[in-house]
C-alpha cells in the first residue's frame, strides 16, 4: 500500500482525511456515541493548545502577539476580500438564490481555530502569532460575521449568544495558557518528542472532520443536494480558495514578511470555521433557509482542509530541507 502511495504521488494524509469522510458518511457517531465522540474532539484540541502552549517560549508569545501588521493583513482578506468575491458570486447570472446567499454567508465567517494553528505548526511557520491571529479571529467573527450578515444579506441585527466566546476561551486559550505556564516542567519533554506534538496536530483534525462531517450526514446532508450542485459547489470552492491563496502570496510578500509569517497569513487567512458558521446561521437565519445556507461552508470546510493538508506537508519538506535534515515520511 505504502509503494502504491509513493507511485501515485498521493499525500498521505490527505487520503487519511479522504478516508475519514468516508468513515463519517458510512458510520457516523450517533446515539450514546455522538457526545462521546465530541468529547474526545474536544480533548484532543485542548490537549493540542497545551502541547503548544509548553512548546512555545516567552519571546515567542510576545512577538506573536505584537506581529499587528500581519494580523491586519490577515484579517482584512478574511473579512475585506472574502466578503467582495461573496459579493461576486452571488451577482453571477444562473446562481440559484440560496446558494447565492450561502456562498455569500460562507465568505463572511471568520478563519478557523484549531486547523490554522495546527496547519501552521506542521509547516513550520510562527505558531504564536497563528494562536494569537486565529484566536482573535474567530472571536472578532462572533461580532463582525452578524454586522456584516445584517448589512449584506438579511437587512436587520440579531443577538448573539456568548456561547462561542466561552467555547474559544474554555477549550482553546485556557489550555494554551495553562500548557506555557508548565512549560519549566514539561516543555523539555516536550521538545524530545516533537513527533508526539504533530501526531496530536494530525490527529485532532482528522476527529474534527470525522464529527463535523458525520454530523451533517445525519441531518439528510446527501438527501439535501443534487450532483450538479455539489459538483458546482466543489468548482466554485477550489477556485475561491485558489484565488484568495493567490493574492495573500502577493500580499505577504509585497508587505515583507518572513516565511514563517507568510505561512500564518496562508493558513489562517484562506480559512473559514464550519465551528462558528453553523452556530452563527442558526441564530441568524430561519430554520427553512439553514440547509442551503450551511451547505457551502460545510464542502468548503472539507476542501480547505484537504487543500491545506498538501501544502502544509509541502512546507513541512521545504523546512527539512532548509533545515538540512531529511524531509518527514
Amino acid at each position: 500500500m505504502q509503494s502504491l502511495v509513493k507511485r501515485l504521488n498521493l499525500d498521505p494524509y490527505v487520503l487519511a482525511l479522504l478516508s475519514t469522510v468516508l468513515l463519517a458518511s458510512l458510520l457516523p457517531a450517533q446515539g450514546i456515541w455522538a457526545p462521546i465522540a465530541d468529547r474526545v474532539t474536544d480533548v484532543a484540541i485542548a490537549l493540542l493548545f497545551f502541547l503548544h502552549g509548553a512548546k512555545l517560549s516567552r519571546e515567542a508569545i510576545v512577538s506573536g502577539a505584537k506581529a499587528w501588521k500581519l494580523h491586519a493583513a490577515t484579517m482584512a482578506v478574511t473579512f475585506g476580500l472574502f466578503p467582495l468575491i461573496g459579493l461576486a458570486l452571488r451577482a453571477l447570472p444562473g446562481i440559484d438564490p440560496g446558494l447565492g446567499t450561502g456562498l455569500l454567508f460562507l465568505t463572511l465567517l471568520p478563519s478557523t481555530v484549531q486547523s490554522s494553528i495546527a496547519f501552521t505548526a506542521i509547516a513550520g511557520g510562527n505558531v504564536a502569532a497563528a494562536v494569537c491571529g486565529a484566536s482573535f479571529s474567530n472571536l472578532a467573527g462572533i461580532f463582525v460575521t452578524p454586522l456584516l450578515t445584517a448589512l449584506l444579506i438579511t437587512g436587520k441585527t440579531q443577538g448573539i449568544s456568548s456561547d462561542p466566546i466561552i467555547t474559544i476561551a474554555s477549550q482553546l486559550l485556557l489550555p494554551f495558557v495553562a500548557g506555557h505556564l508548565m512549560r519549566p516542567v514539561i516543555g523539555p519533554f516536550v521538545h524530545r518528542h516533537k513527533k508526539l506534538v504533530g501526531y496530536v496536530d494530525r490527529g485532532s483534525i482528522l476527529l474534527v472532520v470525522y464529527t463535523a462531517f458525520g454530523a451533517a450526514v445525519l441531518d439528510g446532508l446527501w438527501h439535501k443536494v443534487t450532483l450538479g450542485e455539489l459538483a458546482l459547489i466543489v468548482v466554485i470552492a477550489l477556485a475561491m480558495l485558489a484565488v484568495v491563496m493567490s493574492a495573500i502570496g502577493v500580499l505577504g510578500r509585497a508587505l515583507g514578511f518572513s516565511r514563517e509569517d507568510r505561512i500564518v497569513m496562508l493558513f489562517c487567512g484562506s480559512k473559514k470555521s464550519l465551528a462558528s458558521g453553523i452556530p452563527l446561521a442558526a441564530v441568524l437565519f430561519p430554520a427553512a433557509q439553514m440547509g442551503a445556507i450551511i451547505l457551502p461552508v460545510m464542502f468548503f470546510h472539507q476542501i480547505q482542509l484537504m487543500v491545506c493538508a498538501v501544502l502544509a506537508r509541502r512546507f513541512a519538506a521545504e523546512t527539512e530541507r532548509l533545515a538540512g535534515a531529511p524531509a518527514p515520511q
